[in-house]
């Protein structure tokens, strides 16, 4: 067994994806892949660089493993990344505890990179963002019987707020045919719930194909046997076509749940953003998914305090929200990000204030989602068990409703027993908080 390597992964999905490809490459290389970076003679940090509260905790992550790294607990630190790609002049200048730094396009190299930085040997590489690997082997750090699915990388969107383009380059939808293998590899391994993910779903195939493509690809997903559940996330508002939503009442397996990053409801501010649409389309654009799927779970997030959003706009957003009736919604304070044209927009707003009102529309949101979590007492839903809570005698899950690591769960009691990955019908009897409490069926 070769050298010990710890492995760190911030940020989103797609980052996590990435990690997985670099988690592999690795594997097969010889090195012991550990669950702590205690003990590693090499420390991999993949960063995240979208907000800056991501740059924060990736800082923070530098800095704890450089004093691991001098304590003797840790040997060599390798940073790369989306931070890494975006600041590399910053990092080599004021994080000297990293011992070699590298972009997006380096992924591929992960292997040649750990060997060069265990030599001690320079290995600062900054490639093409585009030579990303999108295909490829991964070691799953999900629960074996779910996953992250990629169908494509960058973003050609270019809203105004927005750091990703300049990140991670244009979008670029990987093949249909390599997808659905990916797909289907996963499934023969065990995974039961693939989760889609892009910096647009909505997008996919435009650029390789000329025309918009999901609905195909979720048709061919759909006839995987031993596939249970498909998840869409980062659905783009435009591209919510009716070809995409008939695809989805028609599946067997794609689920009635729907991720829609709106983020905001004013038409001032969403032109601001150098997005379409205002709340009267917005609105007539929920109805429409509503008439298609009328028992569809919508996610979606919002920012408050985007560059000159008065009161009077806020209380746009406000009212939206509360006419909408979002299922799930989260809700981001807006950060000024270099190099992004919003950063330099006059009327910028304290942050204290942008902060306030994100809290305003989120407790505004809880008493819509607590009343739809009442309404879901005396209902059976389709479940999966997530785990054993051995203190309270209780399986943990989620519902149809929920996906992974982003929305609430459901505590299931059951007189037989349960393991993770089973799926199983539970009656809703209570709600507590944010999680449903039901009965195995």
């Amino acid at each position: 067994m070769r050298e010990k390597i710890g492995f760190i992964s911030l940020g989103c999905p797609k980052n996590q994806v990435d990690s997985e490809h670099m988690l592999a490459k690795l594997s097969a290389a010889g090195f012991e892949i550990i669950d702590t970076p205690l003990g590693a003679d090499l420390v991999i940090i993949n960063t995240c660089g979208f907000i800056e509260e991501a740059k924060k905790e990736a800082i923070e992550n530098i800095l704890e493993m450089a004093q691991y790294k001098e304590d003797g607990e840790v040997g060599k630190i390798l940073v790369i990344g989306c931070m890494a790609e975006r600041y590399r002049d910053e990092i080599l200048r004021e994080l000297p505890e990293a011992d070699a730094v590298a972009g997006l396009g380096a992924n591929g190299d992960i292997v040649g990179l750990a060997e060069r930085v265990l030599r001690g040997e320079p290995a600062e590489a900054f490639p093409d963002k585009t030579l990303l690997p999108l295909e490829g082997e991964r070691l799953l750090t999900t629960p074996e019987h779910w996953a992250y699915l990629k169908i494509s990388d960058g973003c050609s969107n270019c809203c105004a707020y927005c750091a990703i383009p300049l990140i991670r380059g244009p979008f670029r939808s990987r093949r249909m045919e390599d997808i659905v293998t990916e797909a289907r590899q996963l499934v023969s391994s065990g995974v039961k719930e693939l989760i889609l993910i892009a910096q647009d779903t909505t997008r996919y195939g435009l650029d390789n194909y000329g025309e918009l493509m999901l609905p195909a690809l979720l048709r061919e997903l759909d006839g995987i046997e031993g596939l249970r559940w498909i998840r869409l996330l980062y659905c783009y508002p435009d591209r919510l076509t009716d070809e995409l939503l008939e695809t989805i009442r028609d599946s067997k397996k794609v689920l009635h749940y729907i991720d829609l990053p709106l983020q905001h409801a004013d038409g001032e501010i969403l032109r601001a953003m150098h997005r379409t649409g205002d709340r009267k389309s917005l609105t007539a654009l929920i109805k429409k998914v509503r008439s298609y799927l009328p028992d569809c779970v919508l996610r979606t997030t919002f920012i408050t305090g985007f560059p000159g959003e008065s009161e009077k706009a806020f209380e746009t957003l406000c009212e939206f929200v509360q006419d909408v009736g979002f299922d799930r919604l989260g809700c981001f304070a807006y950060s000024p990000e270099e190099g992004t044209p919003a950063a330099s927009f006059p009327d910028q707003i304290d942050p204290e204030v942008a902060k306030h009102r994100g809290e305003v529309l989120m407790e505004q949101q809880y008493d819509v989602f607590t009343k739809k979590q009442a309404a879901l007492i005396g209902q059976t839903l389709a479940c999966v068990v997530e785990d054993y809570d051995a203190y309270n005698d209780v399986y943990t899950g989620r519902t149809w409703r929920d996906a992974p690591e982003i929305d609430a769960g459901v505590c299931i009691l059951s007189d037989k027993p349960l393991e993770p990955g089973d799926f199983t019908e539970v009656l809703i009897r209570d709600f507590s908080e944010y999680d449903l409490i039901g009965d195995a069926q």
